[in-house]
């Protein structure tokens, strides 16, 4: 840390860093005012004899620098998540430090923000080169990905790099994707833009403000939901190792615990874990369905949105959630009526009906109250010990398939050496009720272990999508529709 670690942090940080990690009340009072003490302590001497790692530990928390995004960090129903955070997350625990996060504006701003000591580390999808090399200590590869070209569907696809010479290239600075395209050797112009963010170019594709811009394939996976008409070119040559970067220095400690994290088997399984939470629920995504999604959202959406956010309210639930859950049962018609005899916006049985006190299933109030009531009632049935997200995503499991059903999932689960309070065990379980040598071990039999897992997949995907829709102000998502701005 070039001996005077402490310094770097100047007095803003320091305050922002201690009243997130004090509101969010992961640091006793008395611990906290030690690590005011040791925080002035390290600000007067210009060096404290301690390794990064023992700086961190005595400053009581480590800061993370990384950008807003879906694969990175975003606030999302149940508070901060990302796979870059969740990851970082457990190598605070590792540490023994609770995180705090500084999400900078641009990815040009990651590696400044870092030297100039403001955090400790970078975790943003950030690429391990040659050049970022002579100035940074890298960690452990934890993904490779492959750069890809994107273009807005109907236009002419382009297929090579000469292609798109025909249009323009734009694309966020401070990436490795300048050398790149220069290695290829390509006869090609492209602009660098020093204040758009990965979403901001995606959305100039979008609406043909721009023909192409290049992201890495993990982060177009994750966003592609969002904006339904892009579409995946072609791939660049090269492949990118992602890893976490923190200040070349004498001292590599924070390095050199990264190492110790990701090599030993609980890091690798973690990997594995949160890759499936992040990734795995966006694999079979269809972009038509997002168009029709839209469409009803700006159709059908605008009237029933205060009933689902009173239901919402008077049932302690996300009312984007309830909304998810009525577009993937009737897109959002209130006089939907199933071959098996279901109805209304929640696709709610008579027996469920009758449970929570609904007389007129096709009357929207009470279709979407009564979903909310039953869903609540899942979820307060599960035990205790599942914690969120797991408690939600089996709640919906169970909202399409029956509770005794999940139960019977749960149950293969264990036998099997799954975790039964787990969603990812659980999903792979669910199928199995199809099969009689399974089913027939359950107590309640046969069932289409399918399609609650789709339904979940579903589910997950429309939310996430109101989420960022709402969280941008996005005009199909406005109380009073926009007519005169149609564009997906």
């Amino acid at each position: 840390m070039d001996g005077k670690p402490n310094d770097e942090f100047n007095a803003q940080d320091r305050i922002r860093v201690r009243r997130r990690l004090a509101w969010r009340g992961r640091v006793p009072m008395v611990d906290r005012l030690a690590v005011a003490v040791a925080v002035l302590l390290f600000a007067l001497s210009g060096s404290t004899g301690l390794s990064h790692v023992e700086q961190i530990q005595a400053r009581g928390g480590l800061v993370m620098l990384t950008l807003n995004g879906a694969s990175t960090y975003y606030i999302g129903p149940e508070g901060e998540t990302g796979f870059e955070y969740d990851l970082a997350r457990h190598f605070a625990d590792r540490i023994g430090v609770p995180l705090d996060v500084i999400p900078v504006p641009t990815i040009g701003d990651l590696v400044p923000y870092l030297q100039a000591g403001r955090g400790d580390f970078i975790a943003a999808n950030l690429t391990q080169t040659t050049e970022r090399m002579a100035s940074l200590r890298f960690g452990p590869v934890y993904e490779t990905v492959q750069p890809v070209v994107i273009y807005r569907r109907g236009s002419l696809r382009p297929r090579t790099l000469e292609d798109l010479s025909a249009g323009s290239l734009v694309i966020p600075a401070g990436t490795s994707y300048p050398a790149l395209l220069e290695q290829a050797g390509a006869d090609l112009d492209w602009r660098e833009d020093e204040h758009a963010s990965i979403e901001d170019l995606l959305e100039a594709v979008s609406n043909e403000i721009i023909d192409y811009t290049i992201l890495d394939s993990n982060v177009f996976e994750l966003n592609r939901r969002f904006f339904p008409a892009l579409r995946q070119a072609f791939e660049l040559p090269e492949s990118q190792d992602l890893a976490w970067a923190a200040r070349h220095a004498d001292d590599d400690s924070l390095v050199q615990e990264m190492r110790y994290f990701f090599h030993e088997p609980i890091g690798q399984d973690l990997l594995v874990d949160l890759r499936q939470r992040h990734y795995d629920h966006v694999e079979a995504y269809e972009p038509v369905g997002t168009f029709t999604f839209m469409r009803q959202l700006r159709d059908r959406l605008p009237p029933l949105r205060p009933l689902f956010e009173q239901a919402a309210k008077d049932y302690d639930l996300d009312w984007r959630l309830l909304a998810a859950v009525g577009y993937q049962e009737s897109h959002w018609d209130p006089g939907a009526v199933s071959r098996t005899g279901v109805r209304g916006i929640m696709m709610l049985t008579q027996r469920t009906a009758r449970q929570v006190g609904i007389e007129d299933r096709l009357d929207p109030a009470q279709s979407i109250e009564g979903g909310a009531r039953y869903l609540r009632s899942i979820i307060d049935r599960l035990p205790d010990r599942i914690e969120q997200p797991d408690r939600l995503w089996l709640a919906l499991a169970a909202y399409n398939v029956g509770f005794g059903h999940l139960e019977d999932a749960r149950v293969l689960t264990q036998r099997r050496g799954g975790d039964p309070d787990r969603w990812l065990d659980v999903r792979d379980s669910l199928p199995l009720l199809t099969q009689e040598r399974w089913h027939r071990q359950t107590r309640f039999g046969y069932a289409r272990g399918y399609e609650p897992v789709h339904f979940v997949e579903n589910i997950r995907t429309f939310h996430e999508i109101l989420l960022w829709m709402e969280a941008r102000e996005h005009h199909l998502l406005a109380e009073t529709p926009d007519r005169d701005n149609e564009s997906l």
